[in-house]
């Protein structure tokens, strides 16, 4: 299967020294943060880590891909949340994977309708375009 090119819109630019035990600063200054790993890995769990900014990211673009299915239905969704779970563990082969929950809140609209949007705001996120068919990502109505 053929990978789709896209045309890029933004590309954002992050350097990251000494690994999950260093620092991850973006080209623009906007980030700069401390990374460790967290205590259940063996680390000191002083910063941030990798999983937390993975969590970060998707939990923005995924509420951002809600709204765009909201407007396009016509759906008011203010007031609403998604809280993404980022899981690492190990593979059966002894490499590392991870696994996403994606937990949203919506007070405008009951279970069905909430499942339905994030159904349909699954296949117009990229961070869930990105994941799709690497690892295991869940959808569910808080």
């Amino acid at each position: 299967m053929a990978i789709e090119q896209i045309q890029p819109l933004y590309t954002a630019v992050a350097t990251a020294e000494n690994g999950r035990d260093g620092r991850v600063a973006s080209d623009d200054g906007h980030l700069d943060v401390v990374v460790n790993p967290p205590k259940e890995m063996g680390g000191s769990g002083a910063g941030t880590n990798p999983e937390q900014l993975f969590a970060a990211g998707y939990s923005a673009c995924f509420q951002s891909a809600m709204g765009v299915v909201a407007r396009q239905q016509k759906l008011d969704i203010k007031g609403s949340t998604v809280t993404a779970k980022v899981s690492i563990g190990k593979l059966s082969n002894g490499s590392f994977g991870l696994a996403v929950e994606l937990v949203a809140a919506v007070p405008s609209l009951d279970e069905a309708a909430t499942k339905d949007l994030l159904e349909k705001a699954h296949e117009v996120c990229p961070y869930s375009n990105a994941t799709r068919g690497n690892i295991e990502v869940t959808l569910s109505a808080a």
